[in-house]
C-alpha cells in the first residue's frame, strides 16, 4: 500500500487503463453510429447532397473526439474513486464532458472547413456518447457490486474509536457493501466500549495494540474517529499508520455533530456545511409508503391470497394445532399489535424457548436457531420458503406493518434494548428491510440495529422499491433463513 498516493490513484478492480480506453471507443463509435444515424438511416431530416459521403473524412475529427472526450472525463474528476458518488451525478459530469467535446469538434469544421460536415450528425454523436457512458459506467457499478458482494476487491478497515460517529460508519460500511468496505474490527480506548465485539467486528482492544493489529490482520484502511480534543493522540496513530504505509482517513470535527445531517453547499467557492435536524419519516412520506403497500399488496393478491388459502389447508390437514400462529409485537412508537404468522412450530414452543436460549447461547434480543427441535415438518418447508409470514400482509392492510422496514420485536426483547436499540421503533415495522436482504437470519443484533437505523436516517421511495426487489431473490434461493 503507498500511502502518498492520492485517493483516486490507489489500486482498484480493474486496470486503470481500461476505463479510459474504454471511453474513447465508445466515443470513437458513437461517432460512426452518428454517421450512420445521419447519412445512411438519415433520421429527421434528409440528405439533400444525392453523393453519398464516405465516413474517411470524419476519421480524424472522431479520434480527435475520443481524445477530447478521454480529457474531459479526466478533467471534471470522472476516473477517481469516489465511494458512494451518485450515477446521476456521473451523467451530468459526461454530459458536460461531452458538450465541451462537440463545441470544440465544431470549431474544428467551422475553421478548417473540410468537404464533410454535418451539425445534425453531431448532435447524434453528442447523444449516443452520453448513453454510452452512462450505460457503461451502470454496468461497471453492477459488476462492481456483484464482485464486491463476493469478497472481491474489498479493502479491510480498522475503525478507531467506536462511539456514536464509529457506529454510523460500522453501519453504513454493513449496510453498503458494495462500497467495498469491510469492516474487521475497531479499537478504542474506552474500557465499557471495548469490552465486546459489535456482531462480526471485533473489538481489538486500545489504540496501543494498533501496531499489532496493523501487522497481524491484513487491515487496508484505518479511520480515526476521536474528537480533535484528542489531537496528540490522533498524530500518534496517524504517525504509525503512516510508516506501515497503511491507507488513513479521518472523520473531521464536523462531522462528530450529526454524521447524517450534514449537507455540502459551495457558495461560489465557499464551502459551507449544513448541520440539519434529525431526519424523520413525514406525514407525506409514510403517506408515501402507505400507498406503496397498498398497491402492490392488490396487485399482489391473485398470488398471495390462493398460496394462503393452501398453506392454510396444508396446515389444517396436518392437524397439529391452529393454522395461525399469533404474537405480540412492538410496532411504531412502542405500539405492541399481534402479529399474524402460520404455524410453523409445535403448541408449546414459546415455552420451550428459555431453555433453547440457555443451552444455545443465542442472543435473546434476536435470537435465531439452526436446527430448532420445535419447528414441525410442515414449518420446515414453510420457513425456508417464506410461506410462513403470508398472515404478514393483513398486518400490512391494517397498518400495523409495512413491506419494508426494521422487523418488529416481541416485548420481551425491547425490554433488553438499550436506548439507542429504541430508534428502530421509530417508523412501522415491516416484512422484509435492508438487513434481511443483505444476510437475513445471519446478521448479528448489533449490525441489524445498525442496518435498521441506516435505513431510517436514509429512507427514499426507490430505496424500498430497491429492498422489495432485492427480497424475491432471497426469498427463492432460501438465502440465510431458517
Amino acid at each position: 500500500m503507498n500511502s502518498h498516493l492520492s485517493l483516486s490513484e490507489r489500486q482498484t478492480i480493474e486496470p486503470r487503463w481500461l476505463l479510459p480506453l474504454l471511453d474513447m471507443l465508445l466515443g470513437f463509435l458513437a461517432f460512426g453510429l452518428g454517421y450512420i444515424l445521419r447519412y445512411d438511416l438519415q433520421l429527421i431530416r434528409p440528405v439533400l447532397d444525392p453523393i453519398q459521403r464516405e465516413f474517411a473524412p470524419y476519421i480524424p475529427f472522431a479520434l480527435v473526439y475520443a481524445l477530447l472526450i478521454w480529457l474531459n472525463y479526466q478533467r471534471n474528476g470522472l476516473y477517481r474513486n469516489i465511494a458512494g458518488r451518485a450515477w446521476l451525478e456521473e451523467i451530468y459530469l459526461i454530459a458536460s464532458s461531452v458538450a465541451v467535446a462537440i463545441v470544440i469538434v465544431l470549431a474544428m469544421f467551422f475553421i478548417l472547413q473540410p468537404l464533410a460536415t454535418s451539425r445534425l450528425m453531431l448532435i447524434y454523436v453528442a447523444a449516443l456518447t452520453v448513453f454510452a457512458g452512462a450505460l457503461s459506467r451502470l454496468l461497471r457499478r453492477w459488476l462492481l457490486a456483484y464482485l464486491r458482494n463476493r469478497g472481491i476487491g474489498i479493502r479491510r478497515v480498522l475503525i478507531i474509536g467506536m462511539g456514536e460517529v464509529g457506529r454510523s460508519l460500522l453501519g453504513v460500511m454493513r449496510s453498503r457493501p458494495e462500497l467495498g468496505y469491510l469492516p474487521v474490527g475497531f479499537l478504542d480506548d474506552d474500557a465499557g466500549k471495548r469490552a465486546a465485539s459489535i456482531g462480526r467486528v471485533a473489538a481489538f482492544g486500545g489504540t496501543a495494540a494498533l501496531t499489532e493489529v496493523l501487522e497481524t490482520r491484513g487491515i487496508d484502511t484505518v479511520i480515526i474517529t476521536f474528537r480533535w480534543k484528542h489531537y496528540d493522540r490522533i498524530h500518534e496513530l496517524t504517525e504509525t499508520c503512516r510508516e506501515r504505509g497503511t491507507d488513513l482517513r479521518i472523520v473531521p470535527e464536523i462531522m462528530q455533530l450529526n454524521i447524517r445531517q450534514v449537507q455540502v453547499e459551495n457558495l461560489d467557492g465557499i464551502l459551507l456545511l449544513g448541520i440539519g435536524a434529525h431526519r424523520s419519516f413525514s406525514r407525506a412520506n409514510q403517506a408515501i409508503k402507505r400507498v406503496l403497500d397498498l398497491l402492490l399488496i392488490t396487485l399482489a393478491l391473485p398470488v398471495w391470497l390462493p398460496l394462503s388459502l393452501l398453506v392454510a389447508l396444508a396446515l389444517k390437514l396436518e392437524g397439529a394445532g391452529p393454522v395461525l400462529f399469533r404474537q405480540l409485537r412492538v410496532g411504531k412508537d412502542g405500539r405492541k399489535f399481534e402479529m399474524l404468522k402460520f404455524r410453523s412450530m409445535v403448541a408449546n414452543a414459546e415455552a420451550l424457548q428459555a431453555e433453547l436460549l440457555k443451552a444455545s447461547g443465542e442472543d435473546p434480543r434476536h435470537p435465531k436457531f439452526v436446527d430448532d427441535p420445535r419447528i414441525t415438518p410442515l414449518g420446515k418447508i414453510l420457513r425456508r420458503s417464506s410461506l410462513d409470514e403470508l398472515p404478514n400482509f393483513f398486518n400490512v392492510i391494517r397498518g400495523e406493518m409495512s413491506l419494508v422496514g426494521p422487523r418488529p420485536p416481541t416485548p420481551g426483547e425491547v425490554a433488553l434494548y438499550e436506548a439507542r436499540h429504541l430508534r428502530r421503533l421509530q417508523i412501522t415495522p415491516g416484512m422484509t428491510g435492508w438487513w434481511q436482504v443483505r444476510g437475513r437470519s445471519n446478521i448479528p443484533f448489533d449490525e441489524m440495529c445498525e442496518m435498521d437505523m441506516y435505513y431510517i436516517d436514509n429512507w427514499t421511495l426507490s430505496m424500498d422499491i430497491e429492498i422489495l426487489l432485492l427480497t424475491i431473490p432471497r426469498v427463492v434461493l432460501r438465502s440465510g433463513a431458517y
